[in-house]
């Protein structure tokens, strides 16, 4: 397995990124503990899944395959933020409420106290870029999430908030 570094950031990660969008949902535990455990004897160390991913079901298969194998320190964990987790106005999206509550329900779903790369998972145009950013920035200073990013997001989308992080000394 090849290792490089996750964009600009310092962590090293596995050129190959095991997505677990199905698990919870196409593969079951088992057969997802089964991947899991395949792609680490192969050298994997970078996990993706999202908080809307069978509504949380393949954050909580994440989380009990770590507890049992106890090798979540050997693993970059990525997840995103945005879906829909609840009827609620507030439960989806890149709000600062949305992002808050959704972190914390991963971290319990993960069972971790930490969150490597946390990315938003889409772009929203009734959200303001700079408040999704801070509340970003301040899951990135509670030690709740090491790195932050975004997915399924075009770059013209990005120059504005990126220069506004940058400015404000927010988490890029």
């Amino acid at each position: 397995m090849n290792y490089v570094n996750l964009g600009r950031a310092g962590i090293k990660v596995s050129k190959v990124c095991l997505g677990a969008m199905t698990f919870g949902r196409e593969a079951d535990e088992e057969t997802s503990t089964k991947i899991m455990d395949f792609f680490v004897e192969k050298g994997g160390t970078f996990i993706d899944t999202a908080n809307a991913y069978s509504k949380g079901g393949s954050e909580e298969v994440v989380g009990r395959w770590f507890k049992k194998r106890g090798n979540r320190d050997a693993i970059v964990l990525a997840t995103k933020v945005y879906g829909r987790m609840g009827d609620g106005p507030n439960d989806a999206g890149p709000s600062r409420i949305a992002i808050h509550r959704a972190c914390d329900a991963s971290l319990r779903r993960l069972q971790t106290d930490v969150i490597d790369l946390y990315q938003i998972h889409r772009w929203d145009p009734e959200v303001q870029p700079e408040e999704t950013l801070e509340a970003l920035n301040d899951l990135v200073r509670a030690g709740k999430v090491r790195y932050i990013g975004c997915s399924n997001v075009a770059a013209w989308q990005l120059a504005n908030p990126a220069d506004t992080a940058l400015a404000e000394g927010w988490a890029g």
